[in-house]
């Protein structure tokens, strides 16, 4: 005889599923049945008791009613179904809406400055962007004489300081507070940093001319061999007074050149155009003899730093370093223009180096009054002032102004020989603090000693002069503090 099993109870989860609470009159729809709740056999009777409470002709909600499935079925095909109102949002406060804002449009400008700069770094940089703000573009042709047409800059400084302002001050007007950066502020802020230098600078001009100087300085001129004629200027820079024997006369500059060689290419540095760590490439068309290593490294190395470049072009005299950075600076129209704007009327590269004939003019005054600015601190940002004047001091060749120098003075040089002409430029240091700068070229019989001796015996006479002369107390005399250059090959003879 089999027994029927007593049906299993529904579980509460079955019961919570299959249940649905909605909001009605007393009377269930059609179809639909009231359904027990738990086991409590109280249940139906307070369901009853509260529809007996209710007055005639009155329709009572019941708040909760137990609905089978067949009647949430039918309520769904057409009957309102109380559901519970959804509590309204609290409005967002103004500084809420304000960081809201703000974030927002810090996520636009991050992505219009990564969509900028990767449209500008696919394209060539160099030829795309300057990092000078009034410079001309530097020549990259083959041929560095041709100038190259006008081409428009994008400064992405510029573009970024543009966003970021743009930001702030949207920020600061959903603030209600007045803006506290706009791209007009940055960019004169820009142009306050820029020119921070020059506000530094230690400018010093001509004033009267030291007559006592220039008689000895005259004197020595004539007294030597007639065939020697020589040309100085010297300058003080603690009051102004020089002394000009014939120093504005232009005459063949040798490898005196290179002195202004130099800082048109540390200009180039502090205007982002050039990179001390950029390898300069070692070409056919720039290599030549006379002085220097360099020539010899055709076969060995294809390139060289530009910081080992000017280092080897001051220190050794090295000619191919010279036409490396005046092709690469833009050649010789560039440069002369730079000379022109400096205020050197006498100085001009008309041929690449060696130039032994002497096509290449300068003058003394040309030279020391650039030293003078140089060591001021004009034309260059002091970083790059010091650096340079640190290779100066290490020039090899020290047969002339040196000479006639006492031993515990300092001297930032650049000297040049084409056997017919020979010279020195330099500023000196002297023990008591005081500082000067001199120029000496020479004419002379091809390899005459007698130019040397002259020469040396100028500068000799010049600092016994300035030994006699005490500084001002408030005048700052720190020699400028020697730096290493990278090694350099053994020292040929230097013109």
């Amino acid at each position: 005889m089999i027994t029927s099993m007593p049906r299993r109870p529904k579980s509460r989860r079955t019961q919570r599923r299959n249940l649905r609470v909605i909001s009605g009159t007393s009377t269930p729809p059609t179809g639909v049945t009231i359904a027990e709740v738990g086991e409590q056999a109280g249940a139906s009777t307070e369901i009853n008791q509260e529809q007996s409470n209710q007055k005639p002709g009155e329709t009572k909600v019941n708040p909760l009613k137990v609905v089978s499935a067949t009647g949430v079925k039918s309520v769904a095909k057409g009957k309102n179904v109380g559901l519970r109102p959804r509590k309204p949002s609290k409005p967002l406060s103004w500084w809420q809406k304000s960081v809201l804002t703000s974030v927002r449009l810090g996520i636009v400008g991050i992505g219009i400055g990564a969509i900028a700069g990767t449209a500008i770094t696919t394209f060539s940089p160099t030829k795309f962007i300057r990092g000078d703000q009034n410079g001309a573009p530097l020549a990259t042709a083959k041929e560095p004489h041709q100038t190259q047409p006008d081409q428009p800059a994008i400064y992405p400084q510029k573009v970024l300081a543009s966003i970021a302002g743009w930001v702030t001050t949207e920020t600061d007007k959903l603030r209600g507070t007045p803006a506290t950066a706009t791209p007009e502020a940055t960019e004169s802020q820009e142009t306050t940093v820029a020119t921070a230098p020059s506000a530094v600078s230690d400018q010093v001009q001509p004033t009267q001319e030291d007559q006592a100087l220039t008689q000895k300085l005259t004197t020595l001129g004539t007294s030597k061999a007639p065939a020697i004629n020589s040309y100085s200027y010297f300058i003080d820079v603690d009051n102004g007074q020089f002394a000009n024997a014939k120093g504005e006369t232009q005459l063949p500059a040798a490898s005196t050149i290179k002195i202004p060689v130099a800082i048109a290419f540390f200009e180039a540095v502090d205007q982002g155009k050039i990179q001390l760590h950029e390898e300069l490439p070692l070409t056919q068309d720039v290599i030549v003899g006379e002085a220097g290593t360099m020539q010899y490294d055709v076969g060995k190395r294809s390139s060289y730093p530009a910081l080992e470049v000017v280092t080897k072009m001051i220190v050794i005299s090295d000619n191919t370093a010279t036409n490396m950075l005046i092709k690469r600076l833009g050649g010789k129209e560039f440069l002369n223009q730079r000379f022109q704007a400096w205020q050197m009327p006498q100085t001009k590269i008309n041929n690449y180096l060696p130039d032994l004939e002497g096509t290449n003019t300068t003058s003394p005054q040309d030279l020391a009054l650039l030293l003078v600015k140089l060591q001021g601190g004009e034309l260059l940002s002091l970083k790059s002032r010091d650096r340079l004047l640190g290779i100066m001091q290490q020039t090899k060749t020290r047969t002339l102004l040196p000479q006639g120098l006492e031993p515990d003075a300092q001297i930032a040089h650049k000297t040049g020989d084409i056997g017919t002409v020979l010279g020195d430029a330099g500023i000196v240091d002297m023990p008591n603090g005081k500082r000067y700068v001199g120029a000496v070229l020479a004419t002379r019989p091809h390899n005459d000693v007698a130019g040397r001796l002259l020469i040396q015996d100028i500068s000799r006479t010049a600092y016994q002069h300035y030994k006699g002369i005490t500084p001002p107390a408030s005048s700052p005399a720190q020699p400028p503090a020697k730096q290493e250059s990278p090694a350099t090959a053994p020292v040929e003879p230097s013109n």
